[in-house]
């Protein structure tokens, strides 16, 4: 087999792109919607032509009681980032049953795109973000899958693979916020949005130009293995897997603050200055949103050096323990932000702190997010692979979505130390969590041939 990165199927090169301007659409968009809503689209002279928002508006004051701006831009943000992780479901059963891997992508990347370049319509926030989550559960769950169908069962890169393609989904991640967000800021919010858009023609092109080098479609290849029903282990392993969902759904509500909370304290809460009385130049707050993707594709290489060096020594940790770690790291990046508040208390708080932040959370992110796609692939059973893929994508809908969200409408209801302090000490719970299950749940976390 012809191997043209790191040693790995070329596969995963067209993977690794297609996802990378993907996620450019996807991070360009994130850095932009929470100060779209705040400073824009939901202010009055405004709001009066949005397309169903006044429904939109009593559906959520009927569950949460009158919402002031940031409230409402919190649950608007916290449903579409939910719902953008609820729709893998459907995709990957799409996937599964009826169109392929391959053609349930491309529905994909037509939709999400379609969507972003609505989005330079106010009128049309809604049904753009409609189809922007249907867009991506039809993309992230086959592209996902897909990654792993590039390995025999047991092949010991597959954890370095998730690692790889991880770096390019961060790649993206870190380029749209300095140019997605430098546009919206400067131009206006739409010039943004349409940069954003751009992402998803070339994730169609690079996706089509690499057709043969992605794996054999797992449709297909089902009609090979024995129409059978899952045994007793594999369906131990699925409930395994669905019980993870549980700490995953934690750090998922603490990691994506990121887009919402920690946007704000970046805009309102920080001296943005790079060395204030030195040099007075001031970086942009969206540009906040490019540190994390920056330092992942930075750490990466390091870390997975240094996996490949414990594995030879026989000494690398399982998939749990590295989740547990994962969730650690990131509870105590928010209790940094946490002192930070407190140290400077009504003084913008510089920069620097943020920095810290980011390259701690960061860090937890790398042990726990490519971990976990790796550990789904791994112990899903074939039949099943896709949907058990979007398994996976259910935290980020439960608790990156709806539960992040929720959290995020204490941001003006709490001070900012305790704000923080609540964040780190849901992420250290899911820690325990992992912790707890880590030994009851190993002999049914292993791989099936």
């Amino acid at each position: 087999m012809k191997r043209d990165l790191f040693g790995h199927p070329r596969g995963l090169t067209t993977l690794f792109t297609t996802d990378m301007w993907e996620r450019f659409t996807y991070y360009g968009m994130r850095a932009l919607f929470i100060y779209y809503l705040t400073m824009e689209v939901l202010l009055p002279g405004h709001v009066e032509h949005v397309l169903f928002y006044p429904q939109m508006k009593a559906f959520y004051e009927w569950m949460s009681g009158p919402l002031n701006v940031q409230q409402l831009s919190s649950l608007i943000y916290g449903t579409y980032t939910g719902l953008a992780y609820a729709s893998p479901l459907l995709g990957g059963w799409i996937a599964d049953r009826y169109l392929g891997q391959r053609h349930t992508v491309i529905i994909g990347i037509v939709l999400m795109g379609t969507g972003q370049f609505m989005m330079t319509s106010e009128a049309l926030l809604f049904p753009s973000l409609f189809l922007m989550f249907m867009g991506t559960g039809f993309f992230k769950t086959n592209t996902s899958a897909q990654v792993g169908m590039l390995y025999e069962p047991g092949d010991a890169r597959r954890d370095r693979a998730y690692s790889i393609y991880y770096v390019g989904t961060n790649l993206g991640a870190f380029i749209s916020p300095l140019v997605a967000g430098t546009l919206g800021e400067a131009y206006g919010w739409r010039w943004g949005f349409a940069v954003s858009g751009v992402g998803m023609i070339l994730a169609l092109v690079i996706y089509l130009w690499g057709w043969r080098t992605l794996p054999a479609e797992h449709r297909k290849e089902i009609r090979h293995i024995e129409r059978r029903p899952l045994t007793r282990e594999e369906w131990k392993s699925v409930g395994a897997l669905v019980l993870l969902v549980i700490p995953l759904t934690l750090w998922w509500a603490c990691y994506e603050q990121q887009g919402n909370t920690i946007a704000l304290w970046a805009m309102d809460n920080t001296d943005r200055r790079l060395i204030p009385g030195l040099i007075d130049w001031q970086i942009d707050a969206t540009w906040f949103q490019s540190i994390n993707p920056l330092m992942i594709f930075s750490f990466t290489p390091f870390l997975v050096a240094f996996w490949t060096a414990q594995s030879r020594k026989g000494s690398e940790p399982n998939s749990m323990t590295k989740m547990v770690y994962g969730a650690v790291l990131q509870a105590a990046s928010y209790l940094i932000l946490a002192f930070a508040a407190w140290y400077t208390g009504s003084v913008h708080a510089s920069l620097w702190w943020s920095v810290l932040y980011f390259a701690v959370v960061t860090a937890g992110e790398l042990y726990l997010s490519p971990i976990s796609m790796s550990l789904y692939s791994k112990v899903a059973p074939l039949q099943i692979a896709s949907l058990m893929m979007a398994v996976n994508f259910v935290p980020n809908f439960l608790g990156g979505g709806f539960l992040q969200g929720y959290l995020g409408t204490y941001w003006t209801a709490m001070s900012k130390p305790a704000f923080f302090v609540m964040i780190a000490a849901v992420s250290a719970v899911a820690a325990l969590i992992f912790w707890a299950a880590e030994r009851p749940l190993r002999p049914l976390l292993q791989e099936h041939k």
